[in-house]
């Protein structure tokens, strides 16, 4: 029975891991698509141009998060990535346009993310 207990435990941590890198890559999208859309964040500091950029790469990750429920952890932290990489240097450009350095990160919206 133990042995049994440990082998459930070591598949119910991978099981965890792939959720929470899930949960990390959706909670972004919606994050960053609710950042662009609110007035008091970004909205109206986003060039047309950048937020149409930052909507599509939400977009597909949406899309590529319904179609692909059974990725491995690996495929969702890839993608999170590959849409952080599109979204960061835009919001970046956003704040060191409006003198925040383009360092500092804003206080309601968190970009860093722990590796899982």
């Amino acid at each position: 029975m133990i042995q049994e207990a440990e082998e459930f435990a070591e598949e119910d941590k991978l099981i965890k891991e792939k959720v929470d890198a899930r949960n990390a890559l959706e909670t972004y999208c919606y994050n960053m698509k609710n950042t662009i859309s609110d007035s008091d964040k970004l909205a109206d500091k986003l060039e047309s141009e950048d937020k149409e950029t930052i909507e599509e790469a939400v977009q597909e990750a949406l899309d590529w998060l319904d179609d692909n429920q059974d990725a491995e952890k690996e495929d969702f932290e890839d993608k999170l990535k590959e849409v952080e990489n599109v979204c960061q240097p835009i919001v970046s450009k956003v704040y060191a346009a409006a003198g925040g350095g383009g360092d500092e990160e804003d206080e309601d919206f968190d970009f860093d993310h722990d590796e899982l």
